[in-house]
């Protein structure tokens, strides 16, 4: 099942929440450290679910918990206007769900040259945002995998909704390559395994150069061949033209046609597999009175394709950007 109703669990999971470090950022290590602790203790229901949602994950590629308890809106702060957060915010709701539930997936992972290397992001809207940006709004965020250009992208991308936007029409798209690749005839499923292709890279990895190249190379298929990874970006992967660039086209159509919208409301968590999707938002309109949507981001690696390659990893720890070549 893609979304689950936890809303039977709420008390049993404020509870959790509750005996969690009441400001996170001061001591983050601790924080994520004393959430793995508790995620041992998480409902049945939820723990099983995230378990194989870890283990095999689904034919969709997601997984939405429902019906969290969120404070009240009236008890929130103001969506943000900036990032990162301050260090002495307070614990709120859904920060603490995607702690609890993050460590029962994996290690909670910073990017340094990704809004100043912080853990969680704040994701809002902001005038006059990069078009590549989360905090762009009035226009579509494209479809992409999160970080496919990078050594150590996250195998997880966690989104837990704090406010919806007004209007609620803001929906959040993911295309699963479990479904997309049967779509696909065997010429071209063969033609993109382990084929990779130039990538650009997004603005905070560019190293204050404005435009970079194609630094990366990505591969749109790869791993199990009866059960492949995508590597995949609307925006920044830039195909070699020809046979490579017809064999994207046709991977690109395909994911579009199996694309499903998830509509986040408050007290969601959204889980989104990212060696094996590619995800989008659509766009809506922010009024900018401090009750604009606002999610919660945090990105999780597992020891799945490589990702904790040392062995030594904590959740909290913050990686520095290496390209894939």
């Amino acid at each position: 099942m893609t979304i689950i109703d936890v809303t039977a669990h709420r008390e049993a999971l404020l509870d959790l929440a509750s005996t969690l470090p009441d400001v996170p950022r001061a001591d983050l290590y601790r924080f994520l450290r004393d959430a793995g602790k508790l995620s041992t203790e998480l409902p049945q229901e939820i723990a099983d679910a995230l378990d194989a949602f870890g283990r095999d994950g689904n034919e969709d590629g997601y997984l939405v918990l429902r019906g969290l308890p969120v404070e009240a809106d009236e008890d929130l702060p103001a969506t943000p206007t900036s990032t990162p957060a301050p260090v002495g915010r307070g614990r709120l709701n859904m920060e603490a769900f995607l702690a609890l539930f993050g460590r029962r997936l994996g290690l909670h992972t910073g990017y340094a040259e990704l809004r100043s290397g912080t853990v969680y992001h704040d994701v809002y809207p902001s005038p006059g945002a990069h078009h590549l940006s989360s905090e762009t709004s009035e226009t579509l965020l494209e479809f992409h995998t999160e970080m496919a250009y990078h050594t150590l992208q996250p195998n997880y991308v966690m989104l837990a909704c704090s406010r919806a936007d007004h209007e609620r029409t803001a929906k959040t798209l993911v295309g699963s390559v479990r479904k997309a690749v049967k779509l696909l005839d065997a010429a071209t499923v063969e033609h993109l395994y382990d084929n990779a292709q130039p990538c650009e890279v997004d603005v905070a990895f560019r190293g204050g150069i404005e435009d970079p190249g194609t630094i990366a190379n990505v591969k749109p298929l790869y791993g199990d061949r009866e059960d492949p990874l995508l590597g995949y970006d609307r925006e920044l992967l830039k195909p070699n033209e020809g046979a490579d660039a017809e064999a994207v086209a046709k991977l690109s159509d395909a994911l579009d046609e199996v694309t499903e919208a998830v509509s986040l409301v408050p007290g969601d968590v959204l889980i989104i597999d990212n060696f094996r999707t590619t995800h989008a938002r659509t766009p809506f309109t922010p009024r900018w009175d401090g009750k604009d949507r606002w999610l919660h981001r945090v990105y999780i690696r597992t020891a799945h394709h490589g990702q904790l390659p040392t062995g030594e990893e904590r959740a909290g720890d913050v990686v520095a950007f290496t390209p894939r070549r």
